[in-house]
């Protein structure tokens, strides 16, 4: 070595010599991408965007006894009688406490990016149950999707799509995928080999021992990572109110602006009432007895059983 005080100091200090530039690197490429493809980019959020104005179509400018009746119908019919009423009380104090047009925002924000993950995420789970080497490829990406903390994922999208309602539901959407995905992989490759091989036996197809065998057993497991994803688009869609999405998030954040307990104080109730009432649901239907018909469960069950009752007692009055 030539000069050993320079040896010296790289072999004290290695990491003051040498320095690999990964923000001018990531920085490079997102500027690339908004250059090249932002057009493309921004056509994305046309579809997300006409299903987030559907969902708040109906759910903010529907009269709020109809929405509260309806919601707690379906909680009803979905998850049972006790998950409804429990729905209709959260609902209620939403109300009450004066949140209840953002709650209806964040609900919208939530079951848009819900239904594109299911669209996305158990495709891609199947996808990573029936071949090792994609599973490989998307694990990585998955680990960083879950692991950045959330505000990074903002930069990029506000300079990709811009702020708003859908660019907040597209972050929520990358935060909110790689439950479902992971948790559907997982469920079908937990079904026992010695099913699989009976359907084979059978002389089912590899898509009928998919759609016949594999998915109806890993159900339970699927549904779980859909309530993860519920949750997880919930807690996002409080976050990316620092990119001008409104919601409850942004009754938080305008309470923390201004220092105002209670308005924050307010939307932080908000979140967590529809949080246990979005968490219970979802958890009630992954243990939904699939062999029972649709009108003998929940809500309809209970007035089938009525008119039935109501007709059974007609006929033997006319005897």
């Amino acid at each position: 070595m030539a000069d050993p005080i320079l040896f010296w100091s790289i072999l004290l200090d290695p990491f003051d010599q040498v320095r690999i530039p990964f923000a001018d690197w990531v920085s490079s490429g997102i500027q690339w991408l908004v250059t090249h493809f932002r057009p493309l980019f921004q056509s994305v959020r046309v579809p997300i965007n006409s299903l987030l104005q559907g969902f708040q179509q109906l759910l903010v400018t529907s009269p709020p006894t109809l929405v509260l009746g309806s919601l707690t119908a379906l909680a009803w019919q979905l998850a049972g009688r006790q998950v409804g009423f429990l729905s209709f009380l959260a609902l209620s104090l939403i109300g009450w406490v004066g949140a209840w047009e953002e709650a209806m925002v964040s609900l919208s924000l939530v079951l848009t990016a819900v239904v594109v993950c299911v669209l996305l995420g158990i495709p891609l789970g199947v996808l990573c149950a029936r071949s090792d080497p994609f599973e490989g490829l998307l694990r990585p990406l998955l680990d960083a999707m879950q692991t950045l903390p959330v505000f990074v994922y903002l930069v990029p999208v506000v300079m990709l799509f811009g702020i708003g309602e859908a660019p907040g539901v597209i972050a929520t959407i990358i935060y909110a995928l790689p439950p479902l995905i992971r948790l559907t992989n997982l469920g079908i490759r937990q079904v026992p080999a010695e099913v699989v091989e009976a359907a084979h036996a059978f002389g089912a197809t590899p898509n009928q021992i998919l759609w016949e065998t594999q998915i109806p057993l890993a159900m339970p497991t699927i549904l779980a990572g859909v309530n993860q994803t519920v949750l997880f688009a919930l807690g996002m869609s409080v976050v990316t109110s620092m990119i001008a999405v409104p919601g409850l998030g942004l009754v938080v954040l305008r309470g923390l602006n201004g220092l105002n307990v209670g308005m924050a104080a307010t939307g932080g109730l908000g979140i967590l009432l529809l949080a246990i009432a979005l968490d219970r649901v979802t958890q009630q239907v992954g243990h939904i007895d699939f062999q029972r018909s649709w009108y003998r469960r929940g809500l309809i069950g209970w007035g089938w059983k009525r008119w039935r009752r109501w007709q059974m007692s007609r006929e033997v009055e006319s005897i």
